[in-house]
């Protein structure tokens, strides 16, 4: 799927790995108001933690999805998501995102 566009006037979300090893990153992601993570391809497995209960949105490229989270609820997703995540809220969000390498390297 091609890239989105539409959101890339609002600020970025700030990425800061916490763990980088041979089995998995961790990455806690703040979203300031109205920031977004920019269009990506998730090359692994991975799972989110929320930090903050709110509601993001999602660019699939197609459409855009409200997608309610709550803190402390986690959900995964396969390797090959394409998106753009964006923090529409009037306050900031947080996530850890875990991302789980091939154990067989």
């Amino acid at each position: 799927m091609p890239p989105s566009t539409r959101f890339d006037d609002r600020p970025a979300a700030i990425a800061t790995v916490q763990v980088d090893n041979d089995r998995c990153t961790v990455t806690e992601w703040r979203f300031p108001a109205g920031s977004h993570t920019g269009w990506h391809r998730h090359q692994m497995d991975y799972v989110v933690v929320p930090m903050t209960t709110g509601e993001l949105l999602i660019d699939t490229g197609t459409d855009v999805l409200r997608n309610p989270l709550i803190a402390g609820q986690a959900y995964g997703r396969q390797l090959g998501v394409e998106h753009d995540v964006i923090n529409d809220n009037p306050f900031e969000f947080v996530f850890i995102e875990i991302e789980m390498k091939d154990s067989n390297s």
